[in-house]
């Protein structure tokens, strides 16, 4: 290398790692450089192509590490089994004013909630339930009542109350009963519908979801770990991990999630990153203080293992050792 080149050379690479050395300049350049990346326009940055590409490769194309899985399941079980939820009840996380507004809101859904009865009475297996349960209280009532074993007589008259109902069905008691309620599915359903609809109008709806909260209000948050075994919990786990890897693959979620990159970046494409963070509630300043306090000391590491000047100097040799400087110093 050309003397004059090398000595440009040292002398630039020392300026530059004193400057470096310089605290304040660290922190003028983090910050200036966060201030022009709040400034610039979405579009400008980045395509809905990009934004997709990343989440679809990232996210949806990439399945969960087994390491990641079992940290989910360490997580949860060390939530559930914290000491505070000893001490911890519903209604300490819970505020009322939401439970009430909760509450409010589900009794007031008359004909949703009319639709959801009307659909589960029709189901057959709600239907076949009802008529097996219908059946078999008739069933024992007439075999076991009280009222029988107590008031002479009324055994005798029930044994010939079964015996009349046999002999005109021409079959046992089970069966009479078996084939006369499915006989009247429709009726049964109708009757079903009607009952609970009048069992749970909005007010009494309301009342209940009252009565259910003040039951269990006071009840400690240990109270989950009756119905959640932690024994389980890695199956738990597996099962919405199975679950996720297939809704993943899936065109659907793919389609949903490019959709949705699409409608977003149609709305901010022309705002400022400023704007889409405000509109997320980041607060901007306290982003630009963690920010700083999260990439100053990283600048800081690469500059103490000399990485940085490596690196600088790597291109400054390449650049005084091309052909272009040597001749401009030749002359």
């Amino acid at each position: 290398m050309n003397s004059k080149a090398q000595a440009l050379l040292d002398a630039q690479l020392a300026f530059i790692e004193q400057k470096l050395k310089s605290n304040s300049l660290i922190s003028e350049e983090v910050l200036g450089f966060f201030d022009w990346f709040r400034q610039q326009n979405i579009a400008n940055l980045w395509s809905s192509e990009l934004i997709n590409g990343l989440l679809q490769q990232q996210i949806l194309s990439t399945p969960a590490r087994t390491q990641l899985i079992q940290q989910i399941e360490q997580h949860i079980a060390i939530a559930l089994q914290h000491p505070q939820n000893i001490d911890t009840t519903l209604e300490d996380i819970l505020p009322v004013e939401t439970i009430d507004q909760l509450a409010q809101y589900i009794s007031s859904k008359t004909e949703h909630r009319k639709k959801l009865i009307k659909s589960v009475v029709n189901n057959p297996a709600y239907v076949e339930l009802v008529a097996n349960i219908v059946q078999q209280s008739i069933k024992d009532y007439m075999d076991n009542s009280m009222v029988a074993k107590k008031v002479p007589g009324v055994g005798s008259l029930m044994k010939m109350g079964k015996a009349a109902i046999e002999k005109a069905t021409d079959s046992n008691l089970d069966d009479a009963l078996g084939s006369y309620l499915h006989k009247n599915f429709n009726k049964l359903s109708t009757l079903s519908e009607k009952l609970i609809n009048q069992h749970f109008d909005d007010e009494k709806l309301y009342h209940l979801q009252a009565k259910i909260w003040h039951k269990i209000k006071q009840a400690p948050i240990s109270t989950l770990q009756q119905y959640i075994v932690l024994e389980d919990l890695s199956n738990t786990v597996s099962i919405g991990e199975q679950v996720w890897n297939h809704l993943r693959q899936t065109p659907y979620l793919k389609a949903q999630v490019a959709t949705g990159v699409e409608a977003w970046l149609q709305r901010h494409e022309q705002e400022t990153f400023a704007k889409a963070l405000s509109d997320l509630n980041v607060d901007e300043n306290l982003l630009r203080s963690e920010l700083y306090e999260l990439i100053i000391p990283i600048i800081e590491q690469l500059i103490n293992d000399g990485y940085l000047m490596q690196r600088i100097r790597v291109y400054l040799e390449e650049f005084y050792h091309s052909e272009q400087v040597q001749n401009i110093l030749a002359e």
